[in-house]
């Protein structure tokens, strides 16, 4: 193990960090609140040790695919530690563990809150809370990989960190693919920010907003979420949602203008297909209830929308919903995005691996001799690709279960208990029941906290990186 890397890549994970919260900090000031001074100490904390742990020399530069899982997943939960700790000192959120659950939820665009009255936080906090889901919705990590010198190794730390069954360099350097997805990432936000402003949102809202959107985030800055907005509001937050959950990759072909390549993204049609589909079967089952089409389109889209991309808004309390489109919206939980999008849940790729799968194996058990290929959007699948992508399978329902069965020592009804912990592994946010978007996750016990703490990192990070740091030989020499 390469600690001297791992001690050296936090130290600049926390100088970031702290660099960071100096926008909430302007924020606090803008609007004369009294906790800047708190976020500002915790910000000049954050980079004083950060730059002390960068002051021990390396022995080696280089690393590998083990240190790159560890330093992934340390960073994760070293991020979320220190982000808590404007909710906690500032005195709005009185718990730490209450707090650490609403940082992680934030870093890992999960959208679970345990508070009360989100309207009652002062703006610099309520602008923290949003910007974590900004933050870690394309992942720190590629960010640091954009401000630091370029390694050899730095692609361990992509793998570990980008959500997908499988991460490519766009361009030959990782250095150069991370600048790319961000300038991606940060265009597409400031046009949702933009249009959201001409659509009559106020500025603090829509940046809020926007992050949210971007990050498939879920914290909004008001006690509905985005239900008192206007339709035109909620018809844009609709569309950058989906927008968000598309891979990125797509978008790198349209500005260099490989359409070849873009008609053979087979993941994205299908994500539009049962994107399409989801909301068709969610506005069959609530037309009756609401009773006018254009409502009923405009609140199954979005939901359908906030959920299969994870983002965790709501224009409605889908709670009242009946059993049909309630199930619609539990199976795309796990569904989720795209690949290499911001986006969480299984995601559509690995399904249609799956899918692959059992049609290959029928056919084998048809036809004994046949050997044939499976492929995904003309290209043959390694076998690596699909050994890991069952093995994240069988890692995500050990997880799912274990964590289910401690959560349920609360006494919670199976509902709320299922979804509370399917929302939080697939970085969902709002579940049904007690959990749904009208409730929130403050009467949960602090153990099942702690266990959906560990599910919302591990579900951002794909589990693999959660479980290799707690594995005993990672850390055995």
């Amino acid at each position: 193990m390469n600690y001297g890397k791992v001690i050296h890549i936090i130290g600049v994970l926390l100088q970031v960090e702290g660099a960071l919260m100096g926008f909430p900090v302007i924020i606090a000031l803008i609007y004369g609140e009294s906790c800047w001074l708190t976020i500002f100490l915790v910000a000049l904390g954050a980079m004083i040790l950060g730059t002390l742990l960068r002051l021990k020399k390396m022995k080696r530069e280089r690393f590998h695919a083990r240190e790159g899982f560890v330093i992934t997943a340390l960073c994760w939960l070293v991020m979320s530690l220190v982000g808590a700790l404007p909710f906690f000192l500032t005195g709005e959120i009185p718990s730490f563990e209450d707090a650490l659950f609403e940082s992680a939820s934030g870093f890992t665009t999960t959208g679970a809150s345990i508070l009360t009255d989100i309207e009652a936080m002062p703006h610099g906090l309520l602008f923290w809370r949003s910007f974590t889901h900004w933050i870690g919705g394309m992942g720190v990590l590629v960010f640091i990989l954009v401000v630091m010198p370029s390694n050899a190794d730095d692609m361990y730390l992509m793998k570990a960190e980008s959500p997908g069954p499988s991460v490519e360099k766009m361009l030959p350097k990782v250095r150069q693919t991370a600048v790319v997805l961000y300038g991606i990432y940060l265009g597409l936000t400031l046009l949702n920010i933009v249009i959201l402003l001409i659509c009559g949102m106020p500025g603090f809202d829509a940046i809020c907003l926007s992050f949210g959107d971007a990050g498939t985030g879920g914290f909004g800055v008001r006690n509905d979420s985005v239900a008192s907005y206007s339709p035109a509001c909620q018809v844009v937050i609709t569309v950058f949602m989906f927008l968000f959950g598309v891979n990125f990759k797509l978008y790198y072909l349209i500005i260099f203008r490989k359409f070849k390549d873009l008609l053979k993204s087979e993941e994205v049609m299908w994500y539009c297909i049962l994107y399409g589909a989801a909301v068709v079967l969610v506005l069959f089952g609530i037309m009756k209830d609401v009773g006018n089409f254009g409502t009923a389109l405009r609140e199954s889209a979005f939901q359908v929308a906030s959920i299969m991309t994870t983002t965790g808004y709501s224009t409605t309390d889908f709670n009242l919903w009946g059993s049909m489109p309630k199930f619609i919206l539990v199976m795309v939980m796990f569904i989720g995005a795209c690949a290499g999008s911001t986006g969480g849940g299984m995601k559509v790729s690995r399904w249609i691996l799956w899918f692959k799968q059992i049609k290959s194996e029928l056919s084998h058990f048809i036809h004994p001799r046949s050997v044939k290929k499976i492929r995904l959007e003309g290209k043959a699948v390694d076998q690596d690709i699909l050994r890991t992508t069952n093995v994240y399978m069988m890692a995500y329902i050990m997880v799912f279960a274990v964590s289910l069965f401690i959560v349920s020592f609360d006494g919670f009804d199976l509902e709320s208990s299922f979804t509370a912990v399917a929302a939080t592994q697939n970085n969902i946010g709002p579940g049904l029941g007690m959990a749904g978007p009208t409730g929130n996750y403050a009467s949960f016990s602090v153990l099942s906290k702690i266990v959906m703490i560990f599910d919302m990192i591990a579900g951002r990070l794909e589990i693999i990186p959660m479980m290799i740091l707690f594995a005993p030989s990672t850390w055995k020499k």
